[in-house]
Order: structure tokens, then sequence, then C-alpha cells
């Protein structure tokens, strides 16, 4: 008699723990024979926490936005070199190659664009700024600045059986650059890919201790031990998102919870489209994909295929055809499209819900009860072949029942409005695409369509061939939100930083300038400038501090300087050049600079012209002209340094300006901020 598998390992307060007792077995979806076997009991939930709280929470929030994200990149990388372990493993949960690849290296690709989101997009600190300055009183001693800190908790993740690793990571990746220790508690079917995903980051040693944990099992009593300022980012049904959303650390305990729920998700066909045009094609190739894809196996699959009355047989007979060509069986075999579903109890799932839709449907391809398979015993494995149903008139189901595999319902529309209704029965999904060549109607369907879902994907021939290498229809993106209303769940994962955001805490300050500059690290207009008789173009990045000021001499903007600019620019708007014409204008009265003239005789202005520590200007942020310059006016410039940013892997960093400069009335005449690279050291190393 041959011994159980063993029994999968949690990873808790730094060691690796397996449940109590022989633990509940896992099958392979293709053959039916024992993967491992899963159980938490007997495992310290509080434990696990109190690490998170006061090892791994501690060690994350001490790095900066920018330090976080460098050791996402290197935790990328390293994966990215030991993915070969995780296809293997997903060959047992039925994924074909293709359909690992889509989680495998879907995760890590998430994992660099983070990486590169932290360090493009969020400064280089542990605090990040919401907003502009809130001026809070008259005299402008009293302001207000929106700021984003991280939260001492915990980000306890739940993840969906159909993809182990992207799931994963997907949640990782936001909340650790927000400075949140994860708890990673994946859906047991396929939970030895994910204890295989969290060994080769452990074992990377890249994550700081305590940083990442995993529960393998049963998430037990695990919400009891959190508070107010933990989280919980739930990916399942809708069933256990209610539980979730009921439990009282939730209702009572202020515990967050974000849902990534049930989803019937829709494709319309335009009704420009003809037999002959090619969004045809494309719409069919996309509906079947959605449906063969991990077999069909994706919160975001085509659910409902919504066409235009006069197209539905063109429409059924070319998804036949294709959906005839997909070979189901073995996810080993180099000939199979399609593999098996996660598991015989999944197949049956989807059989029960095929049967509710038949009550309004009628099935056009596909058989649930049989399929040819390839190297592959239909006893033993989970597999199902692709069924397509045909919904007749009023139908209800197909806005209610969702067949977590390879099933999808073509539905038929009259007008543009009952499409856009069609769509919205579904209560709330994660993702909708609209196939069409016509401009008026694509706004048309999306502003119908945006309240009910989270993503719009509009096709057609001029994006398609870009929007199949991104994934299409189903492909969530990590720069793109992941999510969707109502039924969906009402959160949003992914998103770009706007995910790192969500994790953090937005508050209000209320302060003086001089304290704003202290708490925000940004100079804040009215605190102290300094002027220590040395040009701050001569400092180094070590030397320069905030709130380091330069201002400059006068100089008189005379009318042969705004004539040869003009000459020059090649501007001659009458405002510059027409003293008659700009005479009559009420926002002038007479001729005046360029706009452009005055931020370029600033510049002449501050620039301090021989080699030294700023290595280069790389653009100008806000600009703004407040008052107009007239002949013969003079203008003076008053530059600050208002941020600074080392970059990690560069030997020089970004040094944000303030830039007013003013007129002989002292009235401002133009406000920007300054970017300029400037060396680390000077002399250089």
């Amino acid at each position: 008699m041959s011994q159980p598998a063993r029994v999968l390992q949690s990873y808790v307060a730094g060691s690796w723990q397996a449940g109590d007792g022989e633990g509940d077995p896992l099958l392979d979806a293709v053959t039916g024979d024992e993967v491992a076997r899963v159980s938490s009991r007997g495992i310290d939930l509080r434990a696990m926490v109190d690490h998170a709280r006061t090892t791994g929470g501690p060690a994350v929030r001490a790095l900066t936005f920018h330090e976080r994200a460098g050791l996402l990149k290197a935790l990328a990388k390293h994966l990215d070199g030991a993915k070969d372990e995780l296809y293997a493993l997903s060959l047992h949960t039925g994924a074909t190659r293709r359909d690992a690849m889509i989680d495998v290296d879907g995760g890590i690709g998430t994992l660099f664009s983070y990486a590169s989101k932290g360090a493009r997009e969020l400064p280089n600190d542990t605090i990040v700024l919401d907003g502009d300055l809130e001026r809070l009183s008259r005299g402008g001693t009293f302001v207000g600045q929106h700021v984003y800190t991280s939260r001492p908790g915990v980000a306890v993740q739940v993840n969906a059986f159909n993809f182990p690793v992207w799931g994963l990571l997907e949640k990782l990746a936001p909340a650790f650059l927000a400075g949140l220790p994860t708890i990673a508690k994946p859906a047991s079917q396929t939970a030895y890919v994910a204890e295989a995903l969290v060994r080769a980051v452990i074992d990377s040693g890249i994550l700081p201790a305590g940083s990442l944990q995993l529960l393998c099992g049963s998430a037990g009593s695990l919400l009891d031990e959190l508070g107010e300022q933990d989280s919980v980012a739930f990916t399942g049904s809708a069933h256990t998102a209610g539980l979730l959303s009921g439990h009282r650390a939730v209702v009572h305990g202020g515990v967050r919870l974000g849902v990534e729920a049930d989803s019937l998700n829709c494709s319309i066909l335009g009704p420009d489209v003809t037999a002959d045009d090619p969004e045809l094609d494309l719409f069919v190739k996309g509906v079947v994909t959605e449906m063969t894809v991990k077999a069909g196996q994706k919160c975001t699959a085509i659910r409902r295929a919504i066409v235009p009355a006069p197209m539905a047989e063109t429409v059924v007979d070319a998804i036949a055809a294709r959906l005839a060509k997909v070979t189901v069986g073995n996810p080993a075999h180099e000939d199979v499209r399609m593999g098996a579903l996660a598991s015989l109890g999944q197949r049956d799932d989807v059989r029960k819900a095929v049967e509710a839709l038949r009550s309004s449907a009628e099935i056009v391809y596909g058989d649930p009860a049989s399929v040819e398979l390839v190297d592959a015993d239909a006893e033993r494995g989970a597999f199902l072949g692709p069924i397509l149903l045909r919904a007749s008139a009023g139908a209800v189901e197909p806005h209610d029942v969702e067949p977590f595999g390879p099933v999808s319902t073509v539905l038929t529309y009259d007008t543009v409005d009952e499409a856009i209704a069609l769509a919205a029965r579904g209560r709330g999904s994660l993702v909708g695409s609209l196939v069409t060549h016509d401009g008026d109607l694509a706004r048309r369907v999306v502003l119908g369509l945006a309240p009910w879902h989270g993503r719009i994907l509009v096709l057609d021939r001029d994006d398609a061939a870009e929007a199949a290498q991104a994934g299409g229809h189903g492909s969530p993106l990590p720069v793109l939100v992941h999510g969707g209303p109502g039924r969906a769940g009402g959160g949003e994962e992914l998103g770009g930083a706007r995910a790192v955001l969500h994790h953090l805490q937005r508050s209000a300050i209320q302060a003086s300038p001089d304290l704003m500059t202290a708490i925000t690290g940004r100079w804040t207009t009215g605190s102290q400038r300094r002027d220590d008789g040395v040009h701050p173009f001569r400092k180094s990045l070590a030397e320069l501090r905030i709130g380091d000021t330069i201002t400059s001499a006068a100089r008189v903007v005379t009318g042969a300087d705004i004539e040869r600019f003009a000459d020059l620019t090649g501007d001659t708007f009458y405002a510059h050049t027409d003293p008659v014409a700009a005479a009559a204008n009420p926002l002038f009265g007479g001729i005046v600079a360029h706009g452009y003239l005055v931020v370029s005789l600033a510049a002449g202005l501050f620039v301090d012209p021989d080699p030294g520590p700023v290595l280069a200007n790389f653009g100008v942020d806000r600009l703004r002209f407040l008052t107009p310059v007239k002949v013969d006016d003079s203008v003076r410039v008053a530059l600050t340094v208002k941020e600074i940013t080392p970059r990690a892997t560069a030997d020089y960093g970004e040094v944000r300006w303030d830039a007013v400069v003013s007129n002989q009335d002292d009235q401002p005449v133009a406000t920007y901020d300054v970017l300029t690279l400037v060396a680390k050291t000077w002399p250089p190393a």
C-alpha cells in the first residue's frame, strides 16, 4: 500500500511547519493521482500575525518606496530564473504550457511592473503627498496637505485556485510597496504550486524577514486575530465573500476587506460589424480564447457573447467552427490546446451550471457528458470540452449563473440600448469588451457599460494586434485597475500606483509652512528659505538642503527682446507683434512678452554656467503664466530647492526646484517647478 503524499507546509514566523494529521488529499486534475495533502490544524495563527506585526512590518516600513521597489525587481529577476519547477507543478492543476505562462510569467511580470512603478511614480521616501497644498489662512501661516502613510498592519491575502502564482504575486507587490507584511492563504486545490513559489521567495533571502508568510489549508480563525490596521484581500466566490463581509472583525473590528468575486463578463459585437469585416473574426477569436484558456477557469472569461440578432447564426457557426479545432487532454502533450479543470468537483459544478443554463438556452456546440481526449483518461481526469449555448429571448439564467469553466452563452439584441441593458444585467463585472469600428457607437456603449464594469476593452482592426500581445479581454494588466462594481465585489486590485495608495492611510495635515516642510520633506510655500551665499547649483546632492535658495538680479524685458524671440521661434502671435491688436485685447492692453521668453530669461538669471554637480535639466512641471510682462517691465526669479530624490542605482539624483518669476512690483508673473539631475558628489569620485 502506497504512503500518503506529504502534507504541505506553511511558512510561520520564520520556519516551515506542516499542519497536524494526515491532511486532506489534493489530486492531480489530469490523472487523479494524489499530489499532496493539506492541513492547517495546529498552525499558530496568532504567532503568524504577531510575527508580521513585530518583525515583518517594521522591517518593510523602514525602507523607502524606492528601496522596496528595488527588492521587488530583484525578486522578479530571481523568480524568472527559477520558474521551471512552477511550470512542472502547474501540469498537475490541468494547465497547459500556455496556461502556466499566463500564471507564472504573468505573476513575475507583475512584480517587474510594480518595481518600475514604485521607482518612477513614488518618492524615495516613506510618505506620499496627495494633491496640492491648501492655503487655510489669509496670511499664509496656516496650510493643509493630504498625505499617505503606511499603516502598522498586516495584509492577509486569500487567493483563488486558478492562478496560484499570479494571484499571490499581484497582491503581494502593492502591499509590500505600501509597507505591509503579507500572510498569503492560497486555495487548497493548487496550494502545492503556491508553496513552491513561496519557498523560492524565502530561499532567495531578498525580502526582509517576516514580510511574507504562507498558510496552507483552512484559514480557520485567522480573521479573529486581525484588527483595525489590518486588511483582507479576497478572490473567490460571492458566497465566501459574503461570509467574510459579515465577519465580526470586518463589521465591528475595522478590518478592511477587498473582494473580487463572481463576474458574468460579456463581449458585445457592434451592430456596425458585418460578415466581411475583420472585427467579426476578432470577436470570435476573443470568445473562443476566453472559453479555452485555463479551461475557462478565469474570473475575467467571457460568459455572455452579446450579438446583433441578424448576425446570430453567423457568429454561432464561426465560434463552433473554431471550437472544433480545440484539442482537449493531457496538458503535457504538445498537441493539446486545453487541459483539465482543477478538480472533479469543479467539473461537477460546471456541469450543474450548464444544466441551469439549459432551462433558457440550448447547447449549440459541445457535450457536458463526453469529450474526445488526447492522452488522457476521462474517468480519472477532470476534463470537460468547450460548450457553447444560445439563449432564448428573455433568458434569465445567463445573467445569474456563472459556469466557471469552458462555457459561454450567445445572447441577441435588436438595439444598442438593449445590448447595454443585457450587459448591465450581470449586476457588475470585472471586464467587458466591445468589438466595433464605429467611434460614435464606441462612446455610446462605453458610457453605458462603465458604471457596471471595472475595465472595458474596445477592440477593432487598428488595436487588435497589440491588444492581443497585451493579453486581450481576459488578461488583467498591472498598470490598470482589476476589479469591478456590484456582483464583482466592489474591490480594486492592481491599477499601478493606485493599488499601493489603496493600502496606505490618507490623512489631512494642518500646520505652519515650516512645520509642513519638516513633516513632508518637501519645501512648502511660505516656509523659510536658506541663502548661505553659495549658489545652489554649485552644491552636490549630498550638500543640498531643502530650502536652499537663490534670488536673482532683475532683468528688463525690452521690445527688441520680444521682436528677436518672435523672429527666432516663429511665434508671431499678434499680442507680441501687433501693437494695435494687442492694445485691443482686454487681457493685455499692449505688446507683451512671450511666456516662454519669460521662462527662458529666468533660466539665464539663475543658471550657473560653469561645469558643476547639476548635470542636466530634464523638465518643467506645473508651469503657469500669471501676469503679463509688458515692454520695459523687469523680471527676477527666486529658485528654491523643493524636493531631493536620490536614485539608488545611479551616481546622481533628482532635484525639484520651486521657481517664482516676479516683476518690478513683486507680482508673480510665472510659477513652475524646474527638474534637474544632480551628482551625488562633486567632483565625481
